[in-house]
């Protein structure tokens, strides 16, 4: 950020001396050629940090708030046309597989520094503890959003969610999952918005995975779709998309919004 305007300072001061100086001056064409050389850096550096420029507006706009953030991972897990999804542990309704990251002891040092605060919408119980949701001032959130893209001190891998929700739940047998294969599809920045239960801005962030299944547990979740289970649906876009509803049928299920962001 510093080097940026560093040389947005040099191009400003060398679009003044063009103004200053006549085109029939030899300084006119060091100084363009000096402009033009400022100008091709500042733009690298745009393109480079331009994930970062949208915070970094959110941290100007809003700086005198508090942002409630929540970090999590989510897994697309697709037979055929339909999409797997579990029963939510804390509200009535149908999720991907997945959770909030959760951070280690190492990461106290860095919250406390930005001035994290404890997310006060969930109660912090044996469930919660360590969960990547926190408030911090929105000041801070360019410096957030760089610890987390750094991996530094948190969780990384998606495993651990997966094995509570599917594994160690007995929905899928463990002999055929000692592990896994996935594909990272994307990171999800949902919009900066008010959130109505929370009572505050919210910055939802989701890491997206695909399961890559071996052929043992293609077999195992061709049979769970078959037989079904009652903390788990089977949907297809169309029904996720429409949080559950099914045309000419009364909503008997409710599906959360972040199974649409795994589509």
């Amino acid at each position: 950020m510093i080097r940026s305007l560093l040389y947005l300072i040099g191009i400003v001061a060398c679009s003044l001396g063009l103004f200053i100086i006549p085109p029939t001056n030899p300084a006119f064409g060091l100084i363009g050629g000096l402009a033009t050389g400022l100008a091709v850096p500042l733009l690298d550096t745009v393109l480079a940090n331009r994930r970062y420029l949208l915070f970094a507006w959110y941290a100007v706009r809003y700086r005198s708030s508090h942002i409630r953030i929540s970090a999590s991972y989510l897994f697309r897990i697709k037979i055929g046309n339909q999409y797997l999804l579990i029963k939510g542990k804390r509200f009535s309704q149908y999720q991907p597989i997945g959770g909030v990251y959760k951070v280690t002891p190492s990461a106290k040092a860095t919250l406390n520094k930005i001035g994290a605060l404890d997310d006060n919408l969930v109660p912090i119980d044996e469930i919660s503890e360590n969960d990547l949701r926190i408030r911090i001032a929105a000041k801070n959130l360019v410096s957030f959003i760089r610890w987390f893209e750094s991996g530094e001190a948190r969780e990384t891998s998606p495993w651990r969610e997966f094995y509570e929700e599917l594994i160690k739940s007995e929905i899928l047998p463990s002999k055929d999952f000692p592990y896994i294969y996935h594909d990272y599809v994307r990171r999800e920045f949902r919009p900066l918005r008010f959130s109505a239960y929370a009572q505050s801005l919210e910055l939802l962030i989701a890491d997206i995975y695909e399961l890559i299944p071996t052929a043992s547990q293609t077999t195992d979740l061709l049979q769970l779709r078959r037989v079904g289970h009652p903390d788990t649906l089977w949907a297809d876009e169309n029904q996720i998309r429409r949080r559950g509803v099914l045309p000419g049928h009364n909503q008997d299920v409710n599906i959360a919004e972040p199974a649409i962001w795994t589509l």
